[in-house]
């Protein structure tokens, strides 16, 4: 019984803890007004997204997540391919802790300096995340990284965000 009183009040607290708040994404294969359109729908159509911003000039959207979002980097990628286009760069901005928390999902891929600041930008760098050009060279960089050539869709790869 005491554990289990224990094992809630931590449940409770990793639930109440923000989590991502924003991400930024730069999609590729886009011609026209038509083709943004029809990201911002798919990324609106999500219910723990609060905003979505876009900007015509650099093909970039960036969603405000509502607080206490459980959305991943998956979901995100998911609708954006859902609407006929890719991921040429993402940017999450996230609670440091819930990045430190969850490190057997969000895994560095060079040694980080420790950050005192509360939210941290990562720049995801699995494949479906950045070009094909670029995860090609990241692929070769990182070969001897086991979790990285795995392609393990709910591992995320990053480096920080400066």
């Amino acid at each position: 019984m005491k554990y289990s009183i224990y094992i809630l009040l931590f449940l409770m607290s990793q639930v109440s803890m923000a989590q991502i708040s924003k991400i930024e994404i730069q999609a590729t294969g886009l011609t026209c007004s038509m083709c943004s359109n029809a990201i911002n729908k798919q990324l609106k159509s999500l219910s723990e997204v609060e905003n979505v911003t876009t900007d015509l000039n650099t093909n970039t959207f960036v969603v405000y997540l509502k607080p206490n979002s459980t959305l991943t980097p998956k979901t995100f990628k998911e609708n954006v391919e859902k609407a006929g286009f890719f991921i040429g760069t993402m940017v999450v901005t996230l609670d440091s802790a819930y990045l430190n928390s969850n490190a057997t999902r969000f895994i560095p891929l060079e040694n980080q300096a420790a950050t005192d600041s509360k939210e941290v930008k990562i720049r995801i760098l699995d494949k479906g995340y950045v070009t094909q050009k670029e995860f090609k060279k990241l692929e070769k960089k990182y070969a001897k990284n086991t979790s990285y050539t795995s392609l393990n869709s709910e591992l995320f790869h990053y480096k920080l965000e400066k």
